[in-house]
C-alpha cells in the first residue's frame, strides 16, 4: 500500500469515536479478530456502517436474526457515535446491552438514530442480536 492509501485509512481516526487510529481500533475487528466486549462490537459495527462494510455487518449479526442481505444507503454519512449506557457485555458475560446514539446526515437533513442493542456471546465471539430503536 502506498503512503496515500495509508493516510486515507490506516492513520485516520477511527469513526467509532474512541480517539484511536482506525488500524489500532476497529480495523482488526473488521478484519476478523473477535471483539472483546459487546461495546467494542457495537463500535466496530458503527465503523462498518461509516465505511460501508455490509459484509462485516452481516458476519457480526447473530444467525437467528441476520437478514439474508443488507443494502447500505450510500447517501447516508455517519458523523458520530455516542455510547449512552452498557449493561453486561464484558469479556466473561454471555449477554450484553449497549444503548447508543448515532448522528448521521443525508443529502436533505441531519438525523439521530437512538437504539438499545442486544448482543450475545457464543464460542468466544460477540454477535449483534437485535435492537429497539427509540
Amino acid at each position: 500500500m502506498d503512503e496515500a492509501g495509508k493516510t486515507a485509512r490506516g492513520v485516520q481516526r477511527c469513526p467509532c469515536g474512541s480517539g484511536d487510529v482506525l488500524d489500532a481500533c476497529c480495523e482488526p475487528i473488521l478484519g476478523g479478530r473477535p471483539a472483546p466486549t459487546a461495546e467494542r462490537l457495537m463500535r466496530s459495527r458503527y465503523t462498518a456502517f461509516a465505511l460501508g462494510d455490509a459484509e462485516y455487518l452481516l458476519r457480526s449479526w447473530h444467525a437467528s436474526t441476520r437478514p439474508a442481505r443488507l443494502e447500505l444507503d450510500a447517501d447516508l454519512r455517519w458523523l458520530r457515535l455516542d455510547i449512552l449506557a452498557t449493561i453486561g457485555g464484558g469479556p466473561f458475560d454471555r449477554e450484553g446491552v449497549v444503548e447508543f446514539e448515532a448522528i448521521h446526515r443525508d443529502p436533505l437533513a441531519r438525523g439521530v438514530l437512538r437504539e438499545r442493542s442486544r448482543f450475545v456471546r457464543e464460542g468466544g465471539q460477540w454477535f449483534y442480536l437485535d435492537g429497539d430503536v427509540a
